[in-house]
């Protein structure tokens, strides 16, 4: 069994989160060429394991805190085989998924994931799935939960849920002094900039393109400009929030108190990418918890986040602090000491 966190070095003892749960499947098509409107094409399905947010920054916090952490996701499945397998696994992972509510007559968070030759792809979400259903009311019934670790605990509003779903657990989060963090998708920023949702946050994770979509940026902006843009903007008049910016092979930033830190990514033999930026959210989280510096916990981030590539899977199953720690010792950057001592 994974150990824990000696409890004198953990300031939280729980994370409470809302956000999507559900699985997807991933397909090979032949031939790069960009698919038609109507056009039928070959292809196969991939040995590939989707999840999606929630249960990714979850299940690494989870892992990497280990069993005495508390992790209560907040979420909705149907009533169907993709939603017991996610609650199994879930729960077999430590997780407790009592606020996992099943839908009879809905279908749990799918989607269709299609990737050409060259690696590029896109994916197919439904949109009228248990997810979508997930409201404050539901967030609320947690409240109890939220009494109880007052103080002590991290709120994480993951997306694939209503906004309104997030923005009750974040109330809830400030109202019981909890650590709160978030991420939003491109679509979703420009309606939580203008909601506040940001501004009650100690922690943000966005890659890019999110990034420059909360400043009304073109996707094809350089990514040092859109760090400088969120610094002297956002950053400026919320210095309290953390945000970090992650951009693939670039690296990421991290930007607090209007200082900013960049961090090389470390290398890895990359299978899938997707994921890597929940994976990086998450051990910016593991990293509060363990009351790291602002960058010896964005340095254990790039670590997860590179390590989490090397898996076909949205979530590696092999990442653990043994396996982390193995890794670290054979990347040609070192690692601080307290980042070693902490994958002891």
């Amino acid at each position: 069994m994974t150990s824990s966190l000696s409890i004198s070095r953990r300031r939280y003892d729980a994370m409470i989160g809302v956000g999507g749960i559900g699985s997807g499947s991933f397909f090979a098509i032949r031939g790069n060429e960009t698919l038609g409107r109507e056009e039928s094409r070959s292809g196969r399905f991939l040995d590939q394991r989707d999840h999606c947010k929630l249960h990714i920054i979850a299940h690494y916090v989870q892992t990497l805190v280990g069993p005495n952490f508390v992790t209560l996701p907040i979420g909705m499945v149907g009533d169907d085989e993709v939603g017991r397998r996610m609650c199994a696994e879930m729960a077999s992972t430590g997780m407790d998924v009592r606020y996992v509510a099943q839908r009879p007559g809905e279908q749990t968070l799918f989607s269709f994931c299609f990737l050409y030759p060259d690696g590029t792809g896109g994916n197919l979400t439904t949109d009228d799935s248990a997810s979508s259903r997930v409201d404050a009311a539901l967030v609320c019934q947690s409240e109890c939960e939220f009494r109880r670790f007052s103080g002590r605990g991290v709120a994480l509003a993951a997306p694939e849920v209503p906004l309104e779903a997030r923005a009750a657990l974040l109330r809830l989060a400030t109202a019981h002094r909890f650590l709160r963090a978030a991420s939003f998708t491109a679509q979703e920023m420009p309606a939580a900039l203008s909601g506040g949702l940001l501004t009650n946050l100690d922690i943000l994770g966005l890659n890019s393109a999110e990034a420059a979509a909360g400043l009304g940026l073109h996707e094809a902006t350089p990514v040092h400009d859109i760090v400088t843009a969120w610094n002297r903007s956002f950053c400026s008049e919320n210095p309290n929030v953390c945000v970090s910016i992650t951009a693939g092979a670039r690296g990421s930033w991290l930007l607090h108190e209007q200082q900013v830190r960049h961090c090389p990514p470390f290398k890895a033999s990359v299978r899938n990418t997707a994921g890597a930026g929940d994976a990086h959210l998450a051990a910016l989280i593991v990293g509060s918890v363990a009351g790291l510096p602002n960058a010896d916990a964005q340095a254990l981030a790039a670590l997860v986040a590179a390590l989490s590539i090397e898996s076909r899977h949205t979530v590696n199953p092999d990442v653990g602090r043994a396996s982390l720690l193995e890794f670290a010792l054979r990347q040609s950057t070192p690692l601080s000491p307290t980042v070693l001592a902490l994958l002891q």
